[in-house]
């Protein structure tokens, strides 16, 4: 179970992950889209998209810092522990309230608005419900794993772990005696990654790239007259008043 755990499901998430984007993108590249519903409703969304993607994008440089970053780099940057547990509690906590109370407005919008409703598919609900697991789940590590539990550095077990996956030599020893907040965030996590092609989340790898290279585009102002083109039998000018019959 340890090595089924720690060692088969990252690899086989890795694996669906990159392979679902490739074959999303070539055979359903019409359907890479975040089947935008702004038009239905804008005064949630202007609220909870906001605070959800800068939610994300917050806890995003924290895993990157936390989690890639060895623990000697951060030392050697002249920050201690004690500064790290401070900031890993307060930025970690900030972030994640964020988006969950992002996430929690974008359902609550979709739940009440009624074409934002019928435009949600069974594909969507799985999504929110992956997103709000590994968010939770991130934050009860977050809050009560380091704030209220003691504390518990991880960076000393699920980050040399996480990275020992991507050095091709797994280290599941360390997870397996990891806390259970923490081992269920990261299985929560693998399983959200290998839904993520197959979801609205692929919009995360969209970049307009093409507008840097394309040409452009030409306008040419209306000229005076109505042009070459003849006037269709039965249809005249509108500013010019029919003759009278003599």
């Amino acid at each position: 179970m340890k090595t089924f755990l720690w060692v088969i499901v990252p690899y086989v998430s890795i694996v669906i992950f990159v392979g679902g984007h490739v074959w999303r993108y070539r055979y359903d590249k019409f359907g890479w889209t975040t089947r935008s519903s702004q038009l239905y409703e804008s005064r949630l969304l202007r609220l909870g998209s906001p605070l959800f993607h800068y939610g994300i994008l917050f806890a995003l440089v924290g895993h990157v810092i936390g989690i890639l970053v060895p623990q000697r780099a951060t030392e050697a940057a002249g920050i201690g522990d004690p500064i790290y547990h401070v900031l890993a509690i307060s930025l970690g906590g900030v972030s994640g309230f964020m988006t969950l109370s992002g996430l929690a407005i974008l359902v609550y919008r979709r739940r009440t608005v009624g074409p934002v409703f019928s435009a949600t598919t069974v594909n969507d609900k799985v999504m929110y419900v992956l997103l709000a697991g590994a968010i939770v789940l991130g934050l009860l590590a977050t809050v009560f794993g380091n704030a209220l539990a003691g504390g518990y550095d991880y960076r000393e077990s699920v980050s040399p772990w996480f990275r020992s996956i991507f050095y091709l030599h797994p280290r599941a020893d360390l997870m397996a005696h990891a806390p259970l907040v923490f081992q269920a965030h990261a299985i929560s996590a693998w399983v959200l990654y290998a839904a993520w092609p197959f979801t609205r989340l692929v919009h995360l790898f969209s970049a307009p790239i093409g507008y840097l290279y394309r040409p452009y585009i030409i306008y040419r102002s209306r000229p005076q007259g109505l042009g070459a083109r003849p006037i269709p039998r039965g249809w005249e000018r509108a500013d010019i008043r029919p003759r009278r019959q003599g």
